[in-house]
């Protein structure tokens, strides 16, 4: 494994040996050691929000994606209706899922480069009571944004509107306090800042709204009341559950706590960040979002404009040095994106900076 690249992508990511190998161990699915491990991820994920008087931890298997449809289809009535605040892909994908899933929903569109902002938020509820639910991608993984999540749940819940939230790439890194921001529904998964692997989601529904979800689901296996009351009442999951990504994620999650828990985690990012940005600063690479709006999990970046560059061959080369980047996901400009997150620190950013570098000068598109 160790001549294996190191993923700079925002998941999956680079995880550690010991997370790997708890992958080695096949699990009864029914078995009762594996209904603890379930129980204590569940446990474990609640307490990173403080959320376990308020919601309850449900997973579900496959990716974060699948969650999200999961939690719109399970939490948004048939006849609610979601504004859905979108500034990047995932937004968009967001209302895609309420288009296939029939739900009513409008969205606001602000430009990639521009948060939502709760006085946004606080325009268009007053201007349309029929909207139920308000979806907000709190970092959204297209460009890196960070969306201003404490200021806008607060506008929602000051208008009695229910706040669903992907923070598919920010859960585990940035603080979110169940105790203090009002939401119905948070999602999240396995691959992300928790440094599992890909595999399983999970959201965390507000114990009131989801005992009251009954029958608005569109489909058996994503209905996450379904598969609350069935794990409440035996322990185990409905459907096949993916043992080794969880028994992975228990592993990764111990890991978590022994580093620091989440402040620990943030901070080790934030210098992943720092180091990312002063490093390609100083070999001409601009990133696209201004600091105050860029969270620590992936960055943008324009690229070099010589007709040399071209992403493939760019890409390529890099990996052939140790790293794996993640092309753009802008329409408008051509860039691509780093990650900041996985078991990498800021030595390993800086080499990877430091690959870069190498590779646009064997490319002659800088002459650094």
């Amino acid at each position: 494994m160790s001549n294996a690249p190191i993923l700079l992508t925002p998941g999956p990511l680079t995880t550690s040996a010991r997370t790997r190998q708890a992958m080695l161990v096949d699990w009864g699915s029914w078995d009762r050691d594996f209904n603890q491990l379930t129980a204590s991820v569940c446990e474990q994920l609640l307490a990173i929000l403080d959320g376990a008087a308020s919601h309850h931890c449900v997973p579900l298997q496959g990716s974060g994606t699948f969650a999200v449809e999961a939690a719109i289809g399970t939490l948004v009535p048939r006849d609610g209706k979601v504004l859905v605040l979108i500034n990047g892909a995932y937004g968009q994908r967001l209302a895609k899922i309420c288009k296939v899933l029939g739900r009513q929903y409008s969205t606001f569109e602000t430009a990639e480069d521009q948060p939502t902002t709760a006085e946004d938020v606080d325009r268009l509820l007053a201007a349309d009571p029929s909207v139920t639910h308000v979806a907000l991608i709190h970092c959204e993984t297209s460009t890196g944004i960070l969306n201003p999540l404490p200021e806008i749940a607060q506008v929602i819940k000051r208008h009695g509107k229910r706040l669903i939230i992907d923070a598919m790439s920010s859960f585990g890194a940035l603080p979110i306090d169940a105790r203090q921001i009002p939401f119905e529904a948070l999602i999240a998964a396995s691959g992300k800042c928790l440094e599992g692997v890909p595999g399983m989601g999970f959201v965390f529904a507000e114990k009131t709204a989801l005992a009251a979800a009954e029958g608005n689901a569109h489909s058996l296996a994503m209905d996450l009341h379904d598969q609350h009351q069935y794990m409440a009442k035996t322990g185990q999951w409905r459907f096949t559950p993916p043992t080794h990504v969880v028994a992975a994620l228990h592993e990764a999650l111990q890991q978590y706590n022994e580093e620091g828990g989440l402040p620990a985690r943030h901070q080790r990012y934030a210098n992943n960040c720092k180091t990312l940005l002063d490093g390609m600063a100083k070999i001409g690479l601009r990133s696209f979002l201004p600091t105050e709006i860029q969270a620590p999990i992936i960055v943008t970046f324009h690229a070099p404009t010589d007709a040399r560059y071209q992403f493939k061959d760019f890409y390529e080369r890099v990996k052939a040095k140790g790293f794996i980047l993640y092309p753009g996901k802008l329409t408008q400009v051509e860039t691509f994106r780093v990650g900041c997150i996985g078991v990498v620190g800021a030595a390993g950013m800086q080499a990877a900076v430091d690959a870069v570098a190498e590779v646009l000068r064997e490319m002659e598109v800088l002459d650094i």
